[in-house]
């Protein structure tokens, strides 16, 4: 397994692993906006996309981060918006070594730390979390507002 950071060239193969996420969190499949949307973040450098392919090619999986900023500590931090591993190549390892490119990546631009979200159920991804060194915030709440 080999893990890769995409550039705008790669856009189209993880378009299709990008549809299939959107797909898993019960989107329309829609090849043409998962296309443009990776596109353009590869293209305006607003995210960082690390995929996984076998010895063939085969895409296994990838994750995406998106920078943010903290004004008390006066450092970069990244956010893990997106991780996903194909079906098929589930419980191979794929999101661990995603998950390491991501830290290496955050080490090797002095990022203060990463940051995800997970749903209370995904009781794997919890587990790989964790295992991983994540811990579980506490102390604090999540607001949104949609616009």
């Amino acid at each position: 397994m080999f893990v890769k950071r995409a550039c705008l060239e790669d856009a189209k193969n993880v378009a299709s692993l990008f549809n299939d996420y959107r797909v898993f969190y019960k989107q329309e499949s829609d090849m043409t906006v998962a296309l443009k949307f990776i596109s353009e973040r590869l293209d305006k450098n607003e995210s960082v996309i690390f995929f996984a392919h076998d010895a063939k090619g085969v895409l296994l999986g990838f994750t995406q981060l998106y920078p943010n900023f903290s004004s008390v500590s006066a450092k970069r931090s990244w956010i893990l918006n997106d991780l996903y591993v194909a079906s098929a190549a589930r419980r191979l390892g794929v999101a661990r070594k995603l998950m390491n490119a991501a830290k290496d990546f955050a080490i090797s631009t002095d990022a203060k730390g990463i940051s995800l979200e997970t749903a209370p159920d995904n009781v794997n991804a919890q587990a790989l979390y964790e295992s991983l060194g994540y811990e579980k915030s506490s102390g604090f709440y999540s607001y949104y507002l949609s616009v």
